[in-house]
């Protein structure tokens, strides 16, 4: 959930990533350009490497993001994996993974 400093953010009808693709209405990135977005910021913001991203932010094999992400976010992990941690992730992500494993 959105933290209440943040602004709102608006779909243009633009691709959020800089490409020019229009999108559809409620959208801001064209199918997988989130994702080349995030690459690209990574890029230009921390030598080009997710390690250094997560580690600039305090992450890293001693503190795990992705247990962050459950206790102070809309995270959520899969209760039906049998290793701890179980796959954790935004809730539509754990539900396809159950409906994919389990």
């Amino acid at each position: 959930m959105p933290s209440n400093d943040s602004p709102r953010l608006i779909p243009t009808g633009s691709c959020w990533c800089g490409c020019g693709r229009a999108v559809g209405a409620g959208r801001f990135f064209a199918p997988g350009h989130d994702k080349i977005a995030e690459a690209a910021l990574i890029a230009l913001a921390y030598e080009g490497s997710v390690p250094h991203f997560l580690h600039a932010h305090g992450y890293g094999p001693h503190r795990s993001v992705t247990e962050d992400a459950v206790e102070r976010k809309d995270w959520v992990e899969c209760d039906r994996c049998t290793t701890r941690p179980g796959y954790r992730g935004a809730p539509a992500s754990v539900a396809n993974h159950r409906r994919k494993y389990h």
